[in-house]
């Protein structure tokens, strides 16, 4: 599959979600055979031709300029996420899939996870695998470190998992989050051979994921807040910051905290207090690192 046939799947999704009103178009005056917009309609809202538009969809072996582009990404209403999106499909043209190198995680950066010990952290890499993280991040989500390496990873155990739809109360939000974030690595590595079985995987076991993929759905919060309903200590609403590593900017810190002396903090805090060791415990991507140790519950169970 070329990169340029993605990157017109890309833009018929995006004509496809809109109507005429919402690009500033009388509505027409009968329905339409299929949603969105025509392609003659882009084209003009784009200033370019049917023609070339035409060839933009069809995955053709053009080059368009970045006037173009910003253009086309006026015309089909593109947010900042979809549209750096749409220049990735464009730049990172498709190699023969290939393995992924190792990811591996600075001694540094695990000794920060262990410094934030108050505050759920995770390391999150390519395909938003889940690199590393501290005993309350393991405890708050799910215990990534006891999991196969071929399953620690967010978005497979946020969509498959039923213990994340029990602990998300928006968990139809943050699922389609953490999908979009997939689709924006793939966008910036379309050669990534375990990309490509993770989300031959998820298409098998999830109707849902077949939706969203197919609406080409693009996520970059850095931020934002997360509603949980936790079986040790229920309700919490926590924020959650992404900060991308300078020198790898394929790894993210991803940091949850509570505003203090909230109930938030309490239960954090309550939570914090069944882990069974306050050390880092660090999950490796293939598998070559260990967890030093593994939190527990207070009934012995690993927690989810």
């Amino acid at each position: 599959m070329g990169q340029s046939a993605e990157f017109g799947r890309f833009l018929r999704a995006m004509r496809s979600r809109l109507a005429p009103e919402d690009a500033g178009l009388a509505a027409a005056p009968t329905a339409r055979r299929v949603p969105g917009l025509r392609r003659e309609e882009v084209a003009r809202l784009a200033d370019v031709s049917t023609d070339y538009y035409t060839r933009l969809e069809q995955g053709r072996n053009i080059h368009p300029s970045r006037s173009v582009l910003a253009s086309v990404a006026r015309a089909l209403r593109l947010d900042s996420s979809e549209q750096a999106h749409m220049n990735d499909l464009l730049e990172n043209c498709a190699k023969s899939p290939d393995a992924a190198p190792l990811q591996t995680v600075r001694p540094a950066l695990r000794q920060l996870l262990a410094a934030l010990g108050e505050a759920p952290a995770l390391i999150l890499g390519r395909r938003t695998d889940v690199l590393a993280g501290n005993s309350l991040a393991f405890l708050l989500l799910a215990d990534f470190a006891a999991m196969p390496a071929a399953e620690r990873n967010l978005t497979r155990w946020v969509v498959l998992d039923p213990a994340a739809r029990m602990l998300f109360r928006d968990w139809e939000s943050v699922a389609a989050d953490t999908v979009g974030a997939l689709r924006t690595d793939i966008g910036r590595h379309p050669s990534d051979s375990q990309a490509n079985q993770l989300v031959g995987e998820l298409a098998v076991d999830s109707e849902q994921f077949r939706q969203w993929w197919a609406g080409h759905h693009v996520a970059a919060r850095a931020s934002g807040l997360i509603h949980f309903h936790h079986p040790i200590v229920g309700d919490l609403d926590l924020n959650f910051e992404d900060l991308t590593s300078p020198d790898d900017p394929d790894q993210v810190l991803r940091i949850y905290s509570a505003k203090p002396g909230s109930p938030s903090a309490d239960c954090l805090s309550l939570l914090g207090s069944y882990g069974a060791a306050p050390a880092s415990a660090p999950a490796g991507a293939a598998g070559d690192i260990v967890p030093t140790s593994t939190p527990q519950t207070p009934t012995g169970k690993t927690s989810a």
